[in-house]
């Protein structure tokens, strides 16, 4: 297959009506590498608010069970992407989503602010680091999409554009981001598991790395040190020059899932969606059309 036949795909799709498919092609064929490193790190920025990083904390799931909490994050995002937003299986990870959600008191804008989150942080991803430049047609298909699951996630007052997701990422981040001691605990936990994905020679050497790519503002929020200027150079560096490289490779035939890779280690024999998540005393399991994968 040519570099550019992902790209021809999606010239033919129009990215107000279409962004389901150009989101996987997006993630699943063009950057799926890049696209998982983003969501991680999305993820990761949101526990420097105060009121996120505390209540994962005392969940105890952050901290306590996190490779199991990593691999169903990353499980019900994908299973939703992969299958639809209007799939038996896209409905069933999204009901799972809101059943955790609503066991904790959470408010709108900690939701919106990890929505935003999502849509953010891959475009500059793939703006820094991606192989080729991203389009303004996935842009677009990023918002849509998660305009979508934001309003099926009952989250009100999203912004109506990319700018406007952007800039309430970065002022919700002014406004909030303030060393907590329970934040840097699950952010302490979140690294422990990531070094833990590369041989054990490797892992301190990869914890710094990890430092390394974080915006100023959030490692000073977490007091994490600041690194080398040569662990800087080598940390955004390596991934530019892997960009770089890919231009040179083949467009990938088949869709790149996490689930399928060493990360997620949880369920080696199968998962069902209703099954994934946290389950507080008080919320009983739906087993209801199980959807096993």
């Amino acid at each position: 297959m040519r570099r550019d036949h992902w790209q021809q795909q999606i010239a033919r799709l129009d990215p107000e009506t279409d962004y389901e498919q150009i989101a996987r092609i997006t993630a699943m064929h063009e950057f799926p590498w890049d696209s998982q490193q983003a969501l991680s790190f999305a993820l990761f920025r949101t526990y420097a608010v105060p009121t996120v990083g505390r209540l994962l904390y005392d969940t105890g799931e952050f901290t306590g069970s996190v490779q199991k909490r990593h691999d169903d994050t990353a499980i019900l995002l994908e299973t939703i992407a992969e299958r639809g937003l209007e799939s038996r299986d896209g409905r069933a990870g999204v009901r799972r989503m809101n059943q955790m959600h609503g066991s904790y008191d959470i408010s709108n804008d900690d939701m919106r602010y990890v929505l935003a989150t999502f849509v953010v942080t891959p475009v500059r991803w793939i703006e820094r680091y991606g192989w080729r430049d991203g389009t303004e047609a996935e842009k677009t298909a990023a918002v849509r999409y998660y305009q979508r699951l934001g309003r099926l996630m009952g989250i009100t007052d999203l912004p109506v554009d990319y700018q406007g997701f952007s800039d309430l990422m970065d002022a919700y981040e002014r406004e909030t981001y303030v060393f907590e001691p329970k934040a840097r605990a699950v952010a302490d936990s979140t690294l422990d598991l990531f070094v833990t994905f590369y041989p054990r020679p490797l892992r301190r050497v990869m914890r710094r790395f990890a430092i390394a790519l974080l915006d100023d503002h959030l490692r000073e929020t977490f007091r994490y040190p600041r690194p080398s200027r040569a662990m800087s150079t080598l940390a955004h560096g390596s991934l530019v020059a892997r960009g770089r490289l890919l231009r040179f490779f083949p467009a990938r035939r088949r869709p790149s899932l996490l689930r399928d890779t060493h990360r997620v280690r949880s369920y080696p024999g199968g998962f069902m969606i209703e099954h994934l998540g946290t389950f507080p005393a008080t919320m009983p399991r739906d087993d209801a059309e199980p959807g096993r994968v």
